[in-house]
Formats: structure tokens, C-alpha cells, sequence
């Protein structure tokens, strides 16, 4: 696609902003976040009823319930105060005051410290002042990047855990679409906030308005942009926590065996830093472990239009199909194609590289990986035979994409072989901690291995909220540390575990250290707690470096070596309605209309779950609804049905169906697993789709009203499973000025 054509794409995305944004919005910012100087903003019960603030703030408090990574959702591009989106410079102000708030109310005496940090979306530094400004009008130091440039979600992560920070706050979406914006609440481990924790600001945020309500106003503080409390200077000591991380990863992945793997290595590795924030970061830690010559670039300028891929026009619109390389869509002939991959241009840029290039992608925010591999198109049927997708590039060459079950598979087995050639793997009792929807493989992988496996919900901080419950136990000195995961079974893990990865199929993934890290102030961890597409990168070349075959070569050999069965997975996504649709009422009626489809699908199959628990129906009566429902699939080898924390897991004798609602977004996503890929997809595609309608099979065993509450119920027993063996360790926030506040 020529420049031009790229140009005209964010054009088309903008105009339509424009044209879709009232002239009395365009002009009233309600404050001025351009002015830098101190002021204060006065919110009055007028501008709360102007804005329609309470029914932003209902909405908003729906979707931190929720949501699994952040709370997301579109923004006016051009007009950041426009309040008729969930993200506005309104909202950021207000949830900025009540976090602030509720760490007042914590820790009234201490020193608090806090980091902000932001990737390329559209008026993320915006965002980012906002949140410093009114943080230090209240006395809170707020870590900023040298001159407030991109940094990963995973460096401000580990800084909140290492630096014993009282958390930290990153403005991203991820990989979504580039309208959208979010921000992520990490805490003082460096953990993204459990629901329990969010809505604790959220109810701040409905103090503040209730405030406004009985006293007509309420007044919030901007301390100038250039307040002391706004520290960019002590992360230019720390060079931005770039030294501190590469001194994390040479204790894991980048450990000298594999340093010297990838130094060797006769073939340059691509990086693809998608929307450019990657490389910022990325290449300095890459010249800090010696590696700067073993890689190449795609992609390295900073656009929050992200090159224009995953951009398309769809029936004379802009379309925007996000940056997850996965999505998959049918042209008009009914061929199925990948829309995201087919924007990066690999004809094109990858053309020069010969076959066996092994391709790195990540997204804006660095914490996914995705791998591809150019390969000859001759070996095209051998490879799609193993399981993997393919592209065509030209009339010689295909373009390998590894799923992340596929690619995380083919690293964890790597991992262990290099702690057994070490001869450290029998010092410990070996775990993984893995999200329901991920691979099948793992687990039989894992128990090939004898490491133990730990189920959890979907989302990072379920990851991290396991792994810091084992942590707990080992500080307490307990001799046989167990660990209860969502599927309700129990996890015997000896006195002292170690974990040997952790990871979800959309790309996010972790290596557990062998030695236990500790953060300035001397807390420990076993892991991060966010994913990070560096340590991915990092362990995937070491992987490629020192391979004598094709990496799908290597995930076949994996499968045989393991006597794995479930080497398929598959994934339906459904969109019930347009993300990319510019007129913002037009907008949320389709997304409420999707939403209540998306719950329809949901409660279907969780009601049945919830009965089945409680006794209510048998596993039998199941199995009669689902044959009465859908004919034409099979349940016979249906061996049970539960919930799993965020969706449905139908758990059969040779494969898995899981059901799931979106957690930030009016979508359901259908994952499947096991031998069989066309009844796989079969499955997904099927049961994804259904419209949720009870039947008179269905009305027999369980009323309209027990499937209404179902939803009610399943949040009761998330937040319990999210209780069992908590994490009861007290955060003592440390004198800086002993650690680096110097």
C-alpha cells in the first residue's frame, strides 16, 4: 500500500470524526487539559447534568466489573473531552481523583509513589498529564518516562514491583482497534487490579458525584505540568528502568547459554514493532545483552494510526479489524483470509529475507508475540498438516503463523530442556499457570513432563493473582503448598515450587525465574506479573538460534515426543456490531443491542453450569438440551459442564469447548480444542453463534428466572475462587530515600 493510500485511510478515519462530532462539543472542553499551569477545575451539578456524567459513570462501572485488562473503550480521537464516549478526558479526571482518594485513605502518613506511563494511541500523553498533574496536586509523586515518552505496560509493571511503588497506571488498549483507549491499573505488585480492587475507586468516583449532587460542586486540583512531584528525573537515573530489567532478564531468559545461541545465529531475526512503541524500549535492552546486529526492524516509527494495519475499507468505510493477527474474515467469494496479516505487506517486506526468516510481532503496548516464518510453498501441505496456518506470499514462498498455543508450546519445551541440561529441573517441583481457553497440548505436555498445571480465568492478573497466592504460602515457610484452580481441582506443590511459565492463547506470556526476585524493598516473586513480548522475543530467538530444523518441524517433533492427541485449537470471535462505526450514538445503541446478544449466547451455557453445580439437572439432562438445541453435533463424549470464572467450559473425553462473553466488548469468543480440527470448528462456529434461545427441552429442566440469575450467581463464585488462598501479605510502603529517591 503506498503512502498515499495510507494517508487516506487515517483520513477517512478522521473526517468521519469530524463530520460526527456536534459543533458545541468541537468548542467546549469543559476545562482546558491544554492550559499547564496550575488551575482548578470546578465540577458543578450543571456540567454533571450537561455531560449526562451518571450515565457515563453507570457504564463505566458495568464495564469494571468485568473487565479482564483494563477498562476500555472508544474515544473522539480529536475531541478527547467528549463525554458521549466511554474515555474521555472527563472520566480520566474523575477516576484519577477517586485512585488517589482511596490511597489517601490508605496511607495517610506515608510517602506514596506512584509511575504513569502511556504507548502511541491517540491522546494517550494527554491522558498521562492529566493523571500526573492531579496525582501531585495531592501529594502523590508521580514516575514519569524521560520526556514522557512510550514505555511498555510490562516495564511499568515490574517497576511498580521492584521500585515498591504504591502502583502504577498505563494508558493502553493493547492490540485493539485504534479508536479505542483504556487505562490499566496495576498495583503495588505491579498486578493489574481484580475487579474487588477496582471498584473500590469506582465507588470513590459515586462519592464525588453524590458530592456535587447534595453540594452543587466539587472541586479538583491540576498542579502544573512542570510540579517537582512530576519525576522524570528520577527515571532518568534510572535510565527509565531499562538497566534494572536487563538485570532481570540475564537471572531468566537471557541467561549467557542463550545469549551466546542467538550471537551465533546465522540468520538476522525480524521485529515487527507494530504502532512503533516497541522500539523505544526494546532496542536498548537488546544493546545492553550485545544483540543489537542479530535483529532487524519493521515498523519503528511511533503512529497511533499503527501504519495502517489492520486498517481496511468495508463497503465504502473506514474498518478497522484491530491488531490481532489471528482475526480471521471470508472475502467475497466465501475464501477465508487473514485481514491483519495481509495489511503487514510481508510480500513486500519481507522479500528480501531468504526462507526460514523467522518474523517477531508485537503490539503497541509490547506485552503479545506474535511468530511467523517464511518457509518454501512447496512444504505447504506438510505444514498445514502439523496444524499450522499458512499465507501465500508468492508463487515460491509462504508466510507460517504459529498460533500462541503452538509457539508457547514449542518455548516451555525449549525452557525445560534447557533447565534439565543444567541439571537444575530436579531442584524443584515444576508448575505452569495457563488460562482456561489456552492449548490442551499444554496440559498434556505438562503432565508428559511431570509439572503440575494451575487453570485459571482469562486475563493476566489471573495469572498473576495464582502465582502470588504459592508466593504467600512459600514466605510462610508452608511445607506442602497447594493451590485450588478454577476447575475446583487441588494442586499438591511441595515446600518450594518453581514456576516454569505462564501464559494465555492471545499472545501473553511469562518465564518463571529459578531463583526468587526481590524488589529494592526485599519482597518476593516467583514471576512478573504482566506478560512481556521482550522475555517472548528473547526466549524465541534462543529457540530459532538453536534449531537445525523449521520451526514447525520442531512443533511436530514436540507433539511426537510428548504423545500429545490435542494438537488442534481453533477460535470463532463474534463481533455483534461494528467497532469502527463513527457516530457515536449510532454506536452504542448497536453495541448495547450486541451486548444483550453476547449475554443471551452467554447465559445459555452458564445456567446449565450453575444447575449442574448446584445439583439443579444431571449431566444426562444436559446432554438432552444440547441434542435438542443443536442436532447436528455430537455429546455423546460430553463428560462435564462448568464455569469457569469468565465463561462455559464444556469439557469432553477427546476435546474442550469453552463459551465465553468478552469481558471488555459486546463480542463472544468460541475457543475449542483437541484431535479433530473440522470438528472443532464445527463446535465453535456453532455454539459461538447461537442466538441463546431456550427451548421447550430446556424450559423442562430450568425457568426463564433461574437463567436470568445465572449471571448474578457466577459473580459470587468468581469473586470466591478469587478469595480461596489469597494473597495475605500487607504492603509497608519503604522509606524511598533508602532504595532510589536518593
Amino acid at each position: 500500500m503506498s503512502k498515499e493510500n495510507i494517508s487516506q485511510l487515517e483520513k477517512m478515519l478522521l473526517e468521519g470524526v469530524e463530520n460526527n462530532t456536534p459543533q458545541n462539543i468541537k468548542q467546549d472542553k469543559i476545562f482546558d487539559y491544554c492550559d499547564k499551569n496550575k488551575f482548578t477545575f470546578t465540577l458543578t451539578k450543571e456540567i454533571v447534568d450537561k455531560l449526562e456524567l451518571k450515565k457515563w459513570f453507570e457504564a463505566y462501572k458495568k464495564e469494571a466489573m468485568v473487565s479482564t485488562a483494563g477498562i476500555r473503550g472508544p474515544q473522539n480521537i480529536v475531541y478527547p473531552h467528549d463525554t458521549r464516549f466511554p474515555i474521555n478526558t472527563i472520566g480520566i479526571t474523575l477516576a484519577t481523583l477517586a485512585k488517589a482518594l482511596v490511597l489517601k485513605e490508605k496511607y495517610p502518613n506515608d510517602e506514596l509513589v506512584k509511575l504513569v506511563g502511556c504507548e502511541v494511541r491517540y491522546n494517550s500523553k494527554t491522558y498521562l498529564d492529566i493523571i500526573a498533574r492531579i496525582q501531585s496536586a495531592l501529594g502523590i509523586r508521580t514516575l514519569t518516562p524521560v520526556n514522557r515518552q512510550t514505555i511498555p505496560i510490562w516495564l511499568a509493571s515490574f517497576l511498580a514491583f521492584k521500585l515498591d511503588l504504591v502502583g502504577a497506571e498505563y494508558i493502553t488498549s493493547s492490540h485493539g482497534i485504534s479508536v479505542k483507549n483504556a487505562t490499566k491499573d496495576l498495583n503495588n505488585q505491579g498486578s493489574q487490579f481484580l475487579p474487588d480492587e477496582s471498584m473500590e475507586f469506582v465507588n470513590k468516583i459515586e462519592q464525588v458525584l453524590d458530592t456535587v449532587e447534595q453540594k452543587g460542586q466539587y472541586s479538583i486540583e491540576f498542579e502544573s505540568s512542570q510540579n517537582d512531584l512530576i519525576d522524570e528525573k528520577t527515571m532518568d537515573k534510572l535510565n527509565n528502568g531499562i538497566d534494572l530489567y536487563v538485570e532481570y532478564l540475564k537471572n531468566g531468559v537471557a541467561n549467557q547459554k542463550n545469549i551466546e545461541l542467538i550471537k551465533k545465529f546465522d540468520k538476522k531475526i525480524v521485529i515487527d514493532a507494530v504502532g512503533g512503541a516497541a522500539y523505544n524500549t526494546l532496542s536498548k535492552i537488546l544493546a545492553k545483552l550485545g544483540l543489537e546486529n542479530n535483529f532487524e526492524w519493521l515498523n519503528i516509527q511511533e503512529d497511533p494510526f499503527f501504519h495502517s494495519i489492520g486498517k481496511d475499507i468495508k463497503d465504502g468505510k473506514f474498518y478497522d479489524w484491530s491488531l490481532d493477527i489471528t482475526v480471521s474474515a471470508k472475502d467475497k467469494n466465501g475464501k477465508e483470509y487473514f485481514p491483519v496479516i495481509e495489511s503487514l505487506k510481508y510480500d513486500e517486506k519481507l522479500k528480501k529475507y531468504p526462507i526460514g526468516t523467522v518474523c517477531l510481532i508485537t503490539d503497541p503496548d509490547h506485552d503479545r508475540l506474535s511468530v511467523v516464518q517464511l518457509e518454501d510453498i512447496k512444504k505447504q501441505d506438510c505444514v498445514k498438516a502439523v496444524g499450522v496456518d499458512t499465507v501465500k506470499l508468492d508463487d515460491e514462498r509462504i508466510l507460517c503463523v504459529f498460533s500462541a498455543n503452538q509457539a508457547f508450546l514449542m518455548i516451555m519445551d525449549f525452557w525445560v530442556h534447557l533447565l534439565k541440561d543444567n541439571n537444575i529441573f530436579d531442584k524443584h517441583k515444576r508448575f505452569i499457570v495457563k488460562t482456561t481457553a489456552s492449548s490442551k497440548t499444554w496440559d498434556e505436555w505438562a503432565k508428559n513432563n511431570g509439572i503440575e498445571v494451575i487453570n485459571t480465568p482469562v486475563g493476566f492478573k489471573e495469572i498473576a493473582n495464582a502465582t502470588k497466592k504459592i508466593e504467600y504460602q512459600i514466605e510462610k515457610g508452608v511445607q506442602d503448598i497447594k493451590i485450588t484452580d478454577i476447575f475446583g481441582k487441588t494442586i499438591l506443590l511441595g515446600n518450594s515450587p518453581r514456576m516454569i511459565f505462564g501464559g494465555e492463547e492471545s499472545g501473553g506470556m511469562i518465564i518463571g525465574s529459578e531463583e526468587l526476585i526481590k524488589s529494592l524493598g526485599g519482597r518476593c516473586a516467583l514471576a512478573m506479573r504482566e506478560k512481556s513480548a521482550t522475555e517472548a522475543i528473547i526466549v524465541t530467538s534462543a529457540l530459532v538460534a538453536g534449531l537445525k530444523t523449521s520451526l514447525w518441524e520442531n512443533l511436530n517433533n514436540v507433539y511426537i515426543k510428548n504423545n500429545i492427541v490435542a494438537r488442534f485449537d481453533v477460535r470463532e470471535d463474534i463481533a455483534y456490531y461494528n467497532e469502527s462505526e463513527p457516530n457515536i450514538e449510532k454506536l452504542k445503541e448497536a453495541k448495547l443491542k450486541g451486548e444483550n446478544m453476547r449475554t443471551k449466547n452467554d447465559i445459555f451455557y452458564l445456567a446449565l453450569a450453575i444447575a449442574k453445580a448446584e445439583n439443579k439437572i444431571s449431566l444426562e439432562n444436559i446432554k438432552e438440551i444440547l441434542y435438542s438445541t443443536f442436532e447436528n453435533l455430537d455429546f455423546s463424549k460430553l463428560t462435564d459442564v462448568k464455569f469457569v470464572g469468565d465463561g462455559t467450559y464444556l469439557d469432553f473425553q477427546d476435546k474442550f469447548v469453552e463459551i465465553r462473553p468478552s469481558g471488555t466488548d459486546a463480542k463472544t469468543k468460541a475457543y475449542a480444542g483437541g484431535a479433530n480440527r473440522a470438528e472443532l470448528s464445527d463446535f465453535a462456529k456453532v455454539l459461538g453463534n447461537y442466538s441463546g434461545d431456550l427451548n421447550e427441552t430446556y424450559k423442562k429442566y430450568l425457568s426463564q428466572d433461574y437463567v436470568n440469575k445465572s449471571k448474578e450467581k457466577s459473580l459470587e463464585i468468581y469473586e470466591n475462587f478469587a478469595r480461596l488462598d489469597a494473597d495475605k501479605r500487607e504492603f509497608e510502603i519503604p522509606n524511598y530515600k533508602t532504595t532510589f529517591l536518593k
